[in-house]
């Protein structure tokens, strides 16, 4: 007879970053959440946001998500796709695929658990290992902290590394990408990320100052949502166009592609819900022969890399992971060494928060805080 869910709790842990992201993202936020069944078994997952509705993603969880799920099988195909058309009425995507992604990453984490192995040997392990990508959120670094950047990730031996562009002044940007291209050398890939802060002509005229850098991608250069714009961008760009860690669907992810509108698709695997919707859109990029490169969170993104039919490349920011952020009780589910992410075999996701207890003097003295509430 197949488990049915039991019940859900939620904490939120609110962390400050070890190297700002600026002054509107100094911290993230992990949700983390506890799924139980009627047989005993148990389920870790987490949401995420870097800035905005961690209270609002655990109210739902809370007060929408819990209840609702509450005798449902505990099968993450199934809960997924009832729990997004019960949720559709508040949006759907966003905030709401945020928070379904606790429940669904801890569904995983049971299955994976109860088999007695990794979350990537339990979907298939198709990598021995994956390239990592040095990154940054870096745009308001000096010029000075940028190469101290850049040369790290050299020293490190990234092979690709990404910088944040969108200056006020196109000739800043070209002096930082310039810089950053001397530092790397010829022959390391070199990506760019404005982080929608252009407009079309904008663009087209960061092109022509910047293409001769020799980028591997321009990353999200307009708001997500202008699928128009991105059509056109891509039809006269001299550079791949990658896109995706604001696209929040399936349906989204298929408009931008049949569109022809993109290059490499970048989906965020808590941004839309979850193990189950991500590796949906991972082979609709495949049956369309578009490269895939999974948003932050390496050691939830490194795992699914390695069960992926295709190489791909995993986004490392510096000094941003969560055993690096120190909320990990345990060790990290993955190792990276000499710019390569393998998997350290931990049971399930591999992720240990700690237990659902007050938080301890080491927590309080890294400037952590954490609020729980047991739905």
């Amino acid at each position: 007879m197949t488990a049915r869910i039991t019940g859900l709790s939620t904490r939120l842990i609110t962390v400050p970053l070890l190297r700002s992201w600026g002054t509107e993202a100094p911290e993230n936020h992990v949700i983390v959440t506890e799924l139980s069944t009627d047989d005993g078994g148990t389920g870790h997952g987490f949401s995420w946001t870097p800035t905005i509705g961690p209270h609002a993603v655990k109210a739902l969880l809370d007060h929408d998500i819990a209840p609702f799920i509450s005798g449902v099988e505990a099968n993450p195909e199934i809960v997924w796709d009832q729990l997004w058309k019960r949720l559709h009425e508040a949006g759907g995507g966003g905030l709401t695929t945020i928070a379904m992604a606790g429940v669904d990453l801890a569904l995983w984490d049971l299955l994976a658990r109860q088999s007695g192995t990794s979350i990537t040997g339990f979907l298939g392990q198709r990598q021995e290992s994956v390239e990592v990508y040095g990154s940054g959120v870096n745009l308001h670094y000096t010029l000075e902290q940028l190469v101290e950047q850049a040369q790290r990730w050299v020293a490190a031996g990234h092979n690709a590394v990404k910088i944040k562009v969108g200056k006020p002044e196109l000739r800043e940007d070209a002096e930082r990408v310039a810089a950053v291209r001397e530092v790397i050398g010829p022959d390391r890939l070199l990506m760019i990320d404005a982080n929608q802060r252009w407009d079309l002509a904008h663009t087209f005229r960061a092109l022509d100052a910047l293409a001769g850098y020799g980028l591997e991608w321009l990353e999200e250069p307009i708001r997500a949502d202008d699928l128009w714009a991105y059509r056109r961008l891509r039809k006269h760009s001299p550079v791949p166009i990658a896109l995706g860690e604001n696209v929040h669907t399936i349906y989204r992810f298929r408009d931008f592609i049949e569109a022809e509108a993109v290059d490499v698709i970048q989906p965020n695997i808590v941004r839309v819900g979850g193990i189950t919707p991500f590796r949906r859109i991972v082979e609709l990029a495949r049956a369309n022969s578009i490269r895939v490169a999974p948003h932050l969170l390496p050691e939830l993104s490194g795992q699914l890399a390695l069960t992926m039919a295709e190489a791909v490349k995993v986004e490392d920011v510096e000094d941003a992971s969560f055993a690096q952020l120190g909320i990990l009780a345990g060790s990290s589910p993955i190792h990276i060494r000499n710019s390569r992410l393998s998997s350290g075999g931990r049971p399930g996701l591999g992720f240990d928060f700690g237990s659902m207890t007050p938080a301890s003097e080491s927590s309080e003295s890294k400037g952590m805080h954490i609020e729980y509430s047991n739905s």
